[in-house]
């Protein structure tokens, strides 16, 4: 379940006033960053006015017999984020968003979950916070079930404004807000996209398990665990480079800069899926592989955390996507630690909604994938990333300074990627708990890996504790 109890943009600074159900619909995108497809959201109001604050999303179940429990649920979560920050719901809206099946309209979708909506309406009820609103939007319409004015609200539906024509839309241009398209469609950029080419794939992944597993697990002396991590951490900084220069030219030096956007000829950024196919086009199936499989291991992932910002940051959010698209079946759980990787990168270039669709996406793989449930943990209360940032750094430097000391070392220029300031404040507002030895802020994760400031420099140090599938 993706949660959010602040504001974090421009556009919450910027003053809006919503009238009446068209203006509420419209702003959904925007509050989220993306359009929400097949889910149910709760957004929180607070004061005299309905101010805006935390809200919920969750897919809606497939089965009506799960509606009660996850009507509760979203509800408590809610209602209890607020309380902990010191900022209980004073109201709350409700959004069903649905897209008809095949032969359904919009309005039968309406009708169909209204049951839902009614429980919605009842669980925030029995918390005393009233639903001011709970819309259905569906087929590019939107109803209401709370209005009973047909003038405003029609029984057959209302359309949305047009894309771009609303006070919200240039409002959110103006303060620098995008809406990332629809959540399939973040979702799809991390799945595989099938052909023929999964066939290949599959027979690289068989390859490299059976080289790589038997040398992280059966070695007693984890001298083949240690290989294993320096072959692949200098792999990934390899192929890191070619997200900056796909033509081959030097990297950048240690420093920001340079667009890692692949452009046309005729110089206009290309679309997301002509993007995704020129980073696969940069990665070879057998090196895919290699990185698939060495990145099960806890240290190795936990080093490759380290490019977390700058031309790094932007260049390793598209190697981990690429790595996500490559698990196929039947490897498809390894996609966790890519994904992760994706979502703490994201977090920490400032993408949040692209962060919040990894992690979900990695706990959908795995729920009990410790890594991901603390950064979203993290994410969704609304902590700053600098943090977790600063604890990376510092495992960085600690591990440079060691080897630098070990006797027969030899001296190493250390580089360092500057370290931007981060214009919001530390938020510290939790959400619902998910269990045990978690509970705790991101802070409090230390993945315990180095890479150097540019990738290619520096070796790891041999040696670690080996990953294991519930201990990651």
């Amino acid at each position: 379940m993706n949660a959010n109890h602040h504001e974090s943009s421009d556009l919450s600074r910027t003053r809006i006033t919503l009238r009446g159900p068209a203006e509420l619909a419209d702003a959904l995108p925007f509050v989220l960053g993306f359009h929400p497809t097949d889910s149910v959201v709760l957004g929180a109001l607070h004061g005299e006015h309905g101010r805006f604050g935390g809200r919920v999303r969750l897919g809606i179940p497939r089965s009506p017999r799960e509606w009660a429990s996850t009507a509760d649920h979203l509800a408590e979560c809610l209602v209890e984020g607020g309380e902990r920050s010191g900022t209980r719901p004073d109201g709350i809206v409700v959004f069903l968003c649905q897209d008809p099946a095949a032969g359904e309209t919009g309005r039968r979708v309406m009708e169909r979950l209204r049951p839902f909506a009614q429980r919605l309406r009842t669980a925030c009820g029995a918390l005393d916070i009233p639903v001011y609103e709970a819309l259905c939007i569906s087929d590019g319409l939107y109803f209401s079930y709370c209005c009973p004015d047909t003038r405003c609200c029609p029984p057959d539906g209302t359309p949305l404004a047009l894309s771009g024509t609303t006070v919200m839309a240039a409002t959110a241009a103006y303060a620098g807000v995008q809406v990332r398209g629809s959540l399939r469609d973040m979702e799809r950029r991390f799945q595989p996209p099938g052909g023929p080419q999964e066939e290949e794939q599959r027979t690289a992944l068989d390859a490299s398990a059976a080289e790589i597993v038997p040398r992280i697990i059966e070695d007693p002396e984890g001298e083949g665990r240690a290989e294993v991590r320096e072959t692949t951490l200098s792999l990934a900084r390899a192929v890191l480079r070619r997200f900056v220069n796909p033509t081959g030219e030097a990297g950048p030096a240690g420093r920001t800069g340079g667009s890692t956007t692949p452009r046309p000829a005729g110089g206009g950024v290309v679309s997301t899926a002509e993007s995704d196919a020129a980073d696969d086009a940069l990665v070879e199936t057998g090196e895919a592989a290699a990185l698939i499989l060495g990145l099960q291991d806890r240290v190795t992932r936990d080093r490759a955390a380290e490019w977390m910002e700058g031309w790094e940051g932007a260049a390793a959010l598209r190697l981990w996507r690429v790595l996500a698209r490559r698990c196929v079946a039947p490897y498809q759980e390894h996609a966790a630690a890519p994904l992760t990787l994706a979502g703490w990168t994201a977090w920490s270039t400032g993408d949040e909604p692209t962060a919040r669709v990894a992690l979900g996406l990695a706990l959908d793989i795995d729920p009990e994938y410790v890594f991901a449930r603390l950064l979203h943990q993290a994410c969704n209360e609304g902590l700053d990333p600098e943090s977790l940032r600063s604890c990376l750094r510092a495992e960085r430097d600690s591990r440079i300074a060691s080897d630098q000391a070990a006797p027969g070392a030899s001296p190493r220029v250390r580089t360092r990627v500057a370290r931007p300031q981060s214009s919001r404040q530390t938020l510290r507002k939790p959400v619902r708990r998910t269990g045990g030895a978690e509970r705790r802020s991101s802070a409090g994760v230390r993945p315990g890996g180095p890479a150097a400031g540019k990738p290619g420099s520096g070796s790891p140090r041999r040696g670690g504790q080996r990953g294991t599938r519930s201990g990651r």
